[in-house]
């Protein structure tokens, strides 16, 4: 048993019998006549109970859809539907694999064009010799799980430094067999009738095989060809050239708590706290990270829910100059 799982089976201790001490502490403050205190004790309890419950337990197993529309100057041709799964994380807490298999239908739901993995499908930080074969083998079935995906033009993937930590080799293979182009620091070209673009994937960035290589990832892609890069880590996108027509990322869990007036006090990497969450436009270039599904080290979210994410990926819309005169 992980400290993580220790920390939510208090959780659910805490949740069961919060309740029961503070009608306890309430009965005992009214016997005494000391009711101010009582009561006041009893509202500050209940608060933090409720938000234990809701961090804990509720939120982490919620799922949003979020829909983003990206304008890139890079992107030519209609818009792409693009569907976004990152970080799932199974065997840790929150996720196993009737959840990606609900998850994958969700996705399917939404009718995405071309369906994107970023990473961290790894529950846990042990590799993979040192965790039970049922572990080792519901991890790799939540990564076959990914055959689900229904996408007309195809299904791409990257690996992330809880793959990396696992055994990457295992992972990648395991994404094969779901069907998934695993892409490290090389670019695929996609077909579709209204003109081919390319996808590009970045290695991670604790790769025991190879380190990560923007460059390496867009070499193959042609001059005026449209494409797009996925990275796990945020941290590549300093590197990313502006042909690139939108860069995707995870890897942040959009910080996992994110704290009122305080926000995301600890994020996992030095790029995260410039892109910790969301859209960024770094001068026309265009960055998107997801908080994805999972959680890491504690079994928590709070204010920033798990998602899976629908973004459609279009040229800048043009403005008739006839609609900018005065009339």
């Amino acid at each position: 048993m992980t400290g993580s799982d220790m920390v939510l089976i208090l959780a659910w201790a805490v949740a069961i019998v919060g309740p029961v001490l503070v009608f306890l502490w309430v009965r005992r403050m009214l016997s005494v006549r000391r009711i101010f205190l009582g009561w006041t004790v009893a509202g500050l309890t209940a608060v933090a109970w409720a938000l234990g419950v809701w961090g804990f337990i509720v939120e982490p197993a919620t799922l949003t859809v979020r829909h983003v529309t990206v304008e890139s100057a890079a992107w030519r041709g209609p818009p792409l539907r693009i569907g976004v799964i990152s970080d799932t994380h199974v065997a840790a807490p929150h996720v196993d694999v009737p959840r990606i298999e609900r998850l994958v239908a969700r996705m399917n739901a939404e009718q995405p064009d071309v369906v994107v993995l970023l990473g961290d499908y790894t529950g846990g930080h042990r590799a993979a010799g040192a965790r039970p074969r049922a572990e080792q083998a519901e991890i790799l079935a939540g990564v076959e799980a990914f055959s689900g995906l229904r996408a007309p033009l195809g299904r791409y993937g990257v690996l992330g430094n809880h793959d990396s930590w696992f055994d990457e080799t295992q992972i990648a293979a395991a994404m094969r067999r779901g069907g998934v182009e695993v892409l490290e620091n090389r670019a695929a070209p996609v077909s579709r009738p209204t003109g081919p673009f390319w996808i590009g994937g970045v290695a991670d960035m604790v790769s025991e095989r190879m380190a990560p290589s923007v460059p390496d990832a867009v070499a193959s892609v042609p001059a005026d060809a449209p494409v797009i890069l996925l990275t796990h880590w945020p941290d590549p996108f300093e590197d990313v050239p502006p042909r690139v027509a939108l860069t995707l990322a995870g890897h942040t869990h959009c910080g996992q708590v994110n704290l009122p007036i305080l926000g995301r006090l600890v994020l996992p990497s030095l790029a995260s706290y410039r892109w910790s969450c969301g859209l960024y436009d770094e001068g026309g270039r265009k960055l998107f990270v997801t908080g994805g599904v999972g959680v890491s080290i504690f079994p928590v979210r709070f204010r920033a829910p798990p998602e899976i994410v629908v973004v459609t990926l279009q040229a800048p819309r043009q403005v008739d100059p006839a609609a900018r005169r005065p009339r």
